[in-house]
């Protein structure tokens, strides 16, 4: 390859942050005046298991950093359960996908002060058509950054072992949504200890409720729920669930032990949803099956300012969208990719990352 600068962003997990980091590197890097291009290669952020809709992320760095490459460039692979199947059965050409990959990135790297490509989700995503990461980063000679969380010591060695899997092309790492408690562990012992063994890291950002979770409209718009509450606010962020399987009395000390949760069960369980409503820390209910609630628990929602949403869906199968819809975190937009800035501006030495000085 060239001696294009060029800045592959992976992670260690799911609803990181990855993508936000990604997109502000890259939007910093264009309001500074330089020629920026975007790409991901597999693409797995997906709204079809087929494959026939890309995931949003090209598309928000496309109009953010003012590009006008199509879809298909941006993203060559969409990494769906049919690809999977497909690779696995021998019916994809893992030299024609790599070809393919290579010859999109030169074309849109041409002309660039420097290229941004957004990893996946983990490491190890891609192996089966020998494309993960660290294959890319390897075939188009990309520095790579390695996205983590951290909640205790121990995650040190995932931190470890994906710095080994990456190797020299690491340029460091950095932590993401942090909380309070754990940031100064992080900080005075974590930190130390991985540059000890040779590991940089470029610095810890702090957990930040807008940039956690889900809101609660966006999670009803995902799940596709009708919203039967017509004055409560939308805007509260959950970033778990309760499932409301038990009496009353049971599932109120069940509720009050949670917070930022969206409780599901059946539309014509009143007395689970009554006890969700005496818990602060229930955000909205979730009612499944199709089932309308009793009149006198929407007065009282409207009262509590919780939003009640339903859905035609049983409740297995609405918590199984749930989990994807909080795992995979919350809708990308403009306004978050901006957030995710002025964290970045704060804690880490941006142009010395992205080697712009």
């Amino acid at each position: 390859m060239t001696d294009q600068n060029t800045l592959l962003v992976t992670s260690t997990e799911e609803g990181i942050g990855k993508t936000a980091i990604t997109l502000a590197l890259a939007k910093h890097a264009h309001d500074a005046g330089h020629e920026v291009g975007y790409m991901k290669p597999k693409g797995t952020r997906l709204q079809s298991a087929v494959g026939k809709t890309r995931d949003e992320d090209p598309m928000l760095a496309r109009s953010l950093l003012d590009l006008d490459a199509e879809m298909h460039e941006m993203e060559p692979i969409v990494y769906s359960p049919t690809f999977i199947q497909e690779a696995i059965r021998g019916r994809e050409d893992p030299e024609e996908l790599r070809t393919r990959v290579l010859d999109n990135f030169e074309s849109l790297s041409a002309e660039t002060d420097l290229m941004v490509v957004e990893g996946s989700d983990r490491l190890d995503t891609g192996g089966i058509v020998d494309l993960t990461d660290v294959d890319i980063a390897e075939a188009i000679d990309a520095r790579v950054l390695l996205v983590c969380g951290y909640a205790t010591p121990g995650d040190a060695d995932e931190v470890l072992a994906a710095a080994e899997t990456i190797g020299d092309r690491l340029a460091g790492v950095l932590f993401n949504g942090v909380t309070d408690t754990a940031m100064g562990e992080l900080v005075d012992d974590v930190l130390p200890f991985l540059e000890s063994k040779g590991v940089p890291v470029y610095g810890s950002l702090p957990r930040v409720q807008e940039l956690a979770g889900v809101t609660v409209e966006d999670l009803a718009r995902s799940v596709g729920a009708d919203v039967l509450t017509t004055g409560a606010s939308m805007d509260a962020h959950v970033e778990r669930f309760s499932v409301g399987a038990m009496g009353g009395n049971s599932a109120l000390d069940q509720f009050r032990r949670t917070r930022d949760a969206v409780m599901v069960t059946g539309g014509d369980r009143s007395e689970v949803q009554t006890a969700a409503l005496e818990a602060s820390g229930i955000k909205a209910l979730l009612l499944t099956g199709g089932f309308r609630p009793a009149s006198a628990v929407l007065g009282r929602a409207e009262e509590e300012d919780v939003p009640v949403l339903l859905v035609q869906s049983d409740t297995r199968r609405t918590i199984d969208r749930l989990e994807d819809v909080l795992r995979s975190g919350r809708t990308r937009n403009e306004a978050t990719v901006e957030r995710m800035a002025e964290l970045l501006t704060d804690g880490v030495d941006i142009d010395k990352l992205l080697s712009l000085e």
